[in-house]
C-alpha cells in the first residue's frame, strides 16, 4: 500500500515527488514511458518566464512568479543548468505600444520585479541583431534559460534518493475507488494508494475521466510547437530570449540561447487531434521562420542541427487545474500545465505536496532526514582545461571523448548510468549528459554509448533503444542470415 501514487513522471510529477519526499509517506511514481522527461517536458522553449504574461489572480499568475523565485533557488541544491539571461518582449509598431505597457502592468500585478519599458537605441544596444521595425520592446530581468531535461531528471533522482519509487513502461489503464482507498492498474500491475496525482500531461484528462462525474469532464487538446535547433556556432546570435508580443494562442515565435549554448527558434501553436503527434510540417517550419524574422533579422537558419515539435496540454479556461476531483476524495488533479508550466514547476510541487500532506495528515520527516541536494554531473564544455586537467588526474576516463560535438567523457556517462532512476536507452543518456545531442545528432557516438550500455548495465546490444520498447537500434549481427554454403558429393562447396 502506497500513501501517494503520482501518475506521470514529466517536469511537475517529478517535482510533486520530491517534495513529496520530504514527508514520512511511501510515494510512487508511474509513468508510461521508459524513463522521465519524455513528453512535455522535453520539447519545450526551455524558458524560465519571468511572470508577466499570466492573468492576476489566476493560478498560471500565482505560480509562475512563484516558480521563478524557486527556479533559481532550487538550482543550488539540485545543480541543474539554469541562466538568468533576461527577456524582451518586442514591439514593432507604435500602434502596439499599448500591448506593452498592459503587459508591464500586469506582470507588476503579479509581483513581478524589475520590469520596463526600454526604447529602440538601449534595444539596441542590448541586442544588436534586432528586427529594423522594432520601436520598443519590455525588459523582464528575472527571465531565464533552463535546462529542462536536467531540472526534471535532478528532481527525480532528488526523489528516488529519499525513498520515492518510480516505475516506468507503466501506463494507466484504469482507476477505482476501493472502500477508503485507490487502486490504480499501471503496467499491468494494481497498485493500492490513499491518494493519487494525475501529472499525466496531454493524457491527464483521459486519467480524471477515470474518476470524473459526468458533469466534471476534462478536456485536453494538445497544442503544437514546432522548433528549429541551430547548432552552437549561432548560440550568440542573441543574448537574451526575445519574444513577440502574445496572442490569443501563446507567446508567439521566440529567438533564445539555450544553456547548452545552441539558439533555439520557435515555436508555433496549432491545437491538433493527435496526442502523439510530434511530427514536424514544412509549413510549421515556415512559420517559425518568417514570424522569427519580425523580431530578430537575418537569423542564421543555415545553421540548424535539428527540428523537433513539442505537445502543450491546452484547456479553454487557459489556467491550470489544480486540485482534489468533485466526487473523488484523495484524487488530485495536476492538469492542463502549460506555458509557463515548466517554470511553474517548483512552484507547483510546493503547492500539490502540501494539499496531499494536509489530506492525509502526513507529517514531515525529522530534521536532517531529508537531502534537499544532488550531486551534479561536471560540465566538460564549461570548464577551463587547468580544472578538466584535474578531472582527468583523478579519473583518466574522463579523458576518453565519447561525445565530440558536446565533449561528454565516459566518465560522465558512467557516472549518470549508476544513478537512479537509471537511464537504460539512447535518449535517456542524451538528458543527463547532452550525448548525441551536437551538430552530428549522434552520429559519431552512438556505438561508443551502446558499448558503455553493454559493459556497466549488462544490457544486450538488441535491448538498447534510443527511446523505449519499439525504437531497438539493433536487430541482428551481420551473420545471422548468411546461410552456410552447401557441400557437394566430394566435400567441396556447391
Amino acid at each position: 500500500m502506497f500513501d501517494v501514487i503520482v501518475i506521470g513522471a514529466g517536469v511537475s510529477g517529478c517535482a510533486i515527488a520530491r517534495e513529496l519526499a520530504r514527508y514520512d509517506a511511501r510515494v510512487c511514481v508511474v509513468e508510461r514511458e521508459e524513463d522521465v522527461c519524455c513528453g512535455t517536458s522535453k520539447a519545450n522553449s526551455a524558458i524560465v518566464h519571468a511572470g508577466f504574461d499570466a492573468q492576476p489572480g489566476t493560478l498560471m499568475g500565482k505560480l509562475n512568479a512563484e516558480g521563478n523565485r524557486l527556479m533559481y533557488e532550487w538550482a543550488k541544491d539540485l545543480n541543474f543548468g539554469v541562466l538568468p539571461i533576461g527577456s524582451l518582449v518586442v514591439c514593432v509598431s507604435e500602434s502596439d505600444l499599448a500591448g506593452l505597457y498592459m503587459l508591464l502592468e500586469r506582470g507588476e500585478k503579479n509581483g513581478v520585479p524589475g520590469l520596463r519599458i526600454i526604447d529602440r537605441k538601449e534595444l539596441l544596444e542590448m541586442e544588436p541583431h534586432i528586427a529594423d521595425k522594432a520601436v520598443a520592446a519590455l525588459w523582464a530581468p528575472t527571465g531565464g534559460i533552463v535546462d529542462p531535461f536536467g531540472l526534471t531528471v535532478a528532481l527525480a533522482e532528488n526523489a528516488a534518493s529519499n525513498g520515492v519509487e518510480f516505475r516506468f513502461n507503466a501506463p494507466v489503464t484504469t482507476v477505482s475507488r476501493d472502500g477508503d482507498h485507490w487502486c490504480v492498474t499501471a503496467g499491468g500491475e494494481t497498485l493500492q494508494t490513499r491518494a493519487v496525482i494525475n501529472a499525466a500531461g496531454v493524457y491527464a484528462d483521459t486519467i480524471h475521466n477515470l474518476v470524473a462525474e459526468e458533469d466534471d469532464r476534462l478536456t485536453i487538446v494538445p497544442r503544437k510547437g514546432e522548433y528549429y535547433l541551430l547548432d552552437t556556432t549561432a548560440g550568440d546570435y542573441v543574448h537574451h530570449t526575445v519574444f513577440m508580443l502574445p496572442t490569443s494562442m501563446g507567446k508567439g515565435v521566440l529567438v533564445s540561447p539555450t544553456v547548452h549554448g545552441n539558439l533555439l527558434v520557435g515555436p508555433t501553436a496549432t491545437d491538433i487531434d493527435n496526442k502523439e503527434g510530434t511530427n514536424t510540417t514544412a509549413l510549421g517550419l515556415a512559420e517559425v521562420a518568417l514570424k522569427s524574422s519580425l523580431t530578430v533579422k537575418d537569423v542564421p537558419l543555415r545553421e540548424v542541427i535539428t527540428t523537433f515539435a513539442g505537445l502543450r496540454a491546452h484547456q479553454d479556461k487557459h489556467d491550470f487545474v489544480i486540485g482534489e476531483v468533485k466526487g473523488a476524495p484523495g484524487f488530485f488533479d495536476c492538469a492542463a500545465i502549460e506555458s509557463p508550466g515548466l517554470t511553474s514547476a517548483p512552484a507547483i510541487g510546493v503547492m500539490v505536496s502540501g494539499m496531499v500532506a494536509e489530506a492525509l495528515s502526513l507529517s514531515q520527516k525529522p530534521e536532517g532526514v531529508f537531502n534537499p541536494t544532488r550531486p551534479g554531473v561536471p560540465n566538460l564544455m564549461n570548464m577551463d582545461f587547468d580544472e578538466w586537467d584535474k578531472l582527468c588526474q583523478e579519473n583518466p576516463a574522463y579523458g576518453n571523448i565519447i561525445c565530440r560535438c558536446c565533449r561528454v567523457s565516459e566518465a560522465q556517462i558512467v557516472d549518470v548510468m549508476h544513478r537512479t532512476p537509471t537511464p537504460r536507452s539512447l535518449d535517456a543518456i542524451k538528458r543527463r549528459t547532452s550525448a548525441t545531442m551536437g551538430r552530428c545528432q549522434g552520429g559519431f557516438c552512438t556505438p561508443k554509448i551502446m558499448e558503455l550500455l553493454v559493459r556497466e548495465l549488462g544490457m544486450s546490444p538488441q535491448e538498447i533503444t534510443k527511446h523505449g520498447p519499439g525504437s531497438e537500434l539493433l536487430v541482428g549481427t551481420n551473420k545471422d542470415h548468411i546461410k552456410a554454403p552447401v557441400q557437394d558429393q566430394e566435400g567441396g562447396e556447391a
